[in-house]
This record gives structure tokens, C-alpha cells and sequence, in this order.
């Protein structure tokens, strides 16, 4: 069987099937090299030529990532706001984007310094409402950048309707895929230009690495600008970040299944529960977003849901009285995390008080379950 009809789970467990030539080495090795040699010619005797463009070890982990997205190309970055940065500072004077009001707060907080300073303007929607975003739609929008589910409220976006509404107007539409890797949301497939990563997160699911990555449909203009905004800053990810993700990536498929599952045992559980008010997950059948989801989650859910207690105070205490949930920021590890989102929010966020959001890994369970009753019973009068 070829390559490409093998399934992607396999092609990312054998990282592209490599077997290094030289020694028979079934895992890829680490290149630190900062500069490469020419040949007698003065040519570049590989792909690489300095460190700031990034070298083989970089170059191997960005492979499987296109070939995990479908992608015409990737690029890794040291991490995932360099990676924002860099789509960016593309933007001219006057030109216009259009985001989630709730969303991650590291890309409103760009956004909105980018609004002071350089005189780009942003409209942001309500991801709950159907209709918002062709709304905030202009003739000047140049990007239109979307999260499905919206973190941490996990609201769902029509990727193939986003899609149609960017096209209409000339715009690009930008998919941040950090909560739903591809396994489960094909963005490209659906219609977005460029898929944005937090490789930090579930493709390298060990909480050991920061960095962020994009995959692009088409390379051309755009994507050099993005690269070239990548070189110029020198963010690139190092070599030895790179083989910690490629690492990573050879068990995405079967953290992210476990993940998933555990998600919606949990979801389920508390979603009647006299200590919670609300539960968000886009898995549960009287979710909003659940038929949208549905069709294009394809792959389970996620590991991704929040908890609204019954009030800031009673949030607080939850967080601080697991055993098991780790209470801290990031997502995506095969730990599980519970943050007190607002806490980490920059002013004025729309989040609530009293929510919860949980990233859930790969533990039994049962465990989790208990974790969280013991810590809500702490929070009840």
C-alpha cells in the first residue's frame, strides 16, 4: 500500500515511515546545526542553509504535519503567538478582520493592539448566533479567523458556510484548529485557506514543548510573507522542540480518542448536577451547536469542556480543591487541567465568572469523576 492510502494514524506513528539511511534508526534524531555547508558549486547540499530558516530536524516535523492536514505546506514556529503574530503583521493600514468575541484571549489581545497601533480595524462576533459573522463581514476584510469550538465556551462555527462568506468577499479564512486537530475537523477539506496550531497543545500533548504551527492550502504570496515574517523575527522552532513534537505526534490519534471519550463520560455526568449550572460541550445532544458539530467533528468531540458553577466563589473552589485536575493554564497534555478561566483573562473579557474549563486527558475516568464531585461538594453550601 502506498503512503498516501495508508490512514493518517499510521503515517503519523511512523512519522512519514522513517528509517534513517545511514544506520537503520526507526525513530528521527535531533539536528542542532545552525548553519550548513555548500557544495563544490556553492550550493545548498540540502534543504537547509541557516537556522533562523530552520533545519532538518524542523523540516521532518513540519512533513508530518502537512501530511496530517492535508496541506500544501507547514510552519513551525517557537510558539503558538508567534505564529498569530506572524498572520498577522501581514495586515496593511485600513485593512479589516473579523474574530470570535470569545476566543483565545492571546489573539483578541494582538488583534486589539494591532487595531491601536496600526490602524487595522476588528469586528467581532457573537460565535452563539448563526448569522453574526456575515454581519461583521465588510468589502475591506482581509481575514476572517474563526475557532470551532470557540475556547473557552465552546460555541460552533459552519466552516464550509464561513468559508463561502470569505470567499464572496476576497477574504482568507483562518481556522484555529488548537481544541480539534485534524483527526477529527478537516478545515482544508472545508474550506479554510490556512489552519492555525497551537503545537504546545494536542499535537504534542506532553506538556513539555511550546510552539505553533500553520498549514496553508495553497502556497504563494501570503505564505512567503508569513515565512518571511518568521525569518526576519527568528522564531522558528528549535530542533530539539521539534523532535519532542514529532514524538508526540506518533500517539495524536490514540491520546485524542481517549481524550474524547473521557470528555463526554464527563459531560454527560454533570450535566445534571445540583452543584453545576451549566455544562458546554459541543457533544451533548442539546448543545446549540450539536448538528453542526456533528457533521463536522467527524473524529469525537474533544478533550475540551466547561463547567459554569454556580458562582465565582464556588469556581474558585473547585479549581483549588482538585486532587487529580491539575489547577493550571494550557490544554491538550495527557494530564487533566482545570483552570478558573477569568482569572486568566485580560480585562473586559466576555468569559464568565464561574466557569470551569477543563482540558481532560487520558486518565481512567472514574477518577476524574470522583476528583470533581469531591472538589464541587467543597463549593456547596
Amino acid at each position: 500500500m502506498s503512503n498516501d492510502r495508508q490512514h493518517k494514524a499510521t503515517r503519523l506513528a511512523q512519522a512519514l515511515h522513517f528509517i534513517n539511511p545511514a544506520h537503520g534508526a526507526v525513530v528521527p534524531g535531533i539536528e542542532p546545526a545552525s548553519t550548513f555547508a555548500r557544495d563544490a558549486d556553492y550550493a545548498p547540499m540540502g534543504r537547509a542553509v541557516y537556522g533562523r530558516d530552520g533545519g532538518p530536524t524542523t523540516q521532518h516535523a513540519e512533513a508530518v504535519l502537512a501530511d496530517l492536514d492535508g496541506a500544501e505546506a507547514a510552519m513551525l514556529f517557537a510558539s503558538g503567538m508567534s505564529a498569530v503574530v506572524a498572520v498577522f503583521e501581514t495586515l496593511r493600514s485600513g485593512d479589516h478582520v473579523v474574530c470570535p468575541k470569545v476566543a483565545y484571549h492571546g489573539t483578541i489581545t494582538w488583534l486589539n493592539r494591532m487595531a491601536e497601533l496600526r490602524g487595522i480595524t476588528v469586528s467581532y462576533f457573537d460565535a452563539s448566533k448563526s448569522d453574526a459573522l456575515a454581519a461583521a463581514v465588510r468589502p475591506e476584510t482581509k481575514f476572517i479567523w474563526i475557532e470551532s469550538p470557540t475556547n473557552p465556551n465552546w460555541d460552533i462555527t459552519d466552516i464550509a458556510a464561513a468559508a463561502k462568506i470569505a470567499a464572496s468577499t476576497g477574504a482568507k479564512l483562518i481556522f484555529d484548529a488548537t481544541c480539534c486537530p485534524v483527526m477529527t475537523t478537516r478545515a482544508l477539506d472545508l474550506g479554510a485557506d490556512i489552519v492555525f496550531q497551537s503545537a504546545t497543545k494536542y499535537l504534542n500533548g506532553h506538556s513539555d514543548l511550546t510552539g505553533g504551527v500553520l498549514s496553508t492550502r495553497d502556497t504563494g504570496a501570503l505564505w512567503d510573507e508569513m515565512r518571511l515574517v518568521r525569518t526576519l523575527q527568528g522564531t522558528v522552532m528549535g530542533a530539539f522542540e521539534a523532535y519532542l513534537l514529532i514524538r508526540g505526534l506518533r500517539t495524536l490519534h490514540l491520546r485524542w480518542d481517549r481524550a474524547c471519550r473521557n470528555a463526554m463520560e464527563i459531560a454527560t455526568h454533570f450535566s445534571d448536577h445540583d452543584g453545576i449550572e451549566a455544562v458546554l460541550y459541543p457533544g451533548l445532544p442539546n448543545h446549540p451547536g450539536h448538528d453542526v458539530a456533528a457533521r463536522q467533528m467527524e473524529g469525537g468531540f474533544g478533550g475540551m469542556l466547561s463547567l459554569i458553577a454556580r458562582s465565582e466563589a464556588s469556581a474558585r473552589t473547585i479549581a483549588t480543591s482538585t486532587r487529580v485536575f491539575v489547577p493550571a493554564t494550557s490544554l491538550g497534555g495527557v494530564e487533566s487541567l482545570i483552570e478558573h478561566r477569568i482569572a486568566v483573562e485580560p480585562p473586559g473579557s466576555a468569559v464568565s465568572p464561574a466557569l470551569l474549563r477543563l482540558s481532560v486527558g487520558i486518565e481512567d475516568v472514574r477518577d476524574l469523576i470522583a476528583d470533581l464531585e469531591q472538589a464541587i461538594a467543597q463549593a456547596m453550601p
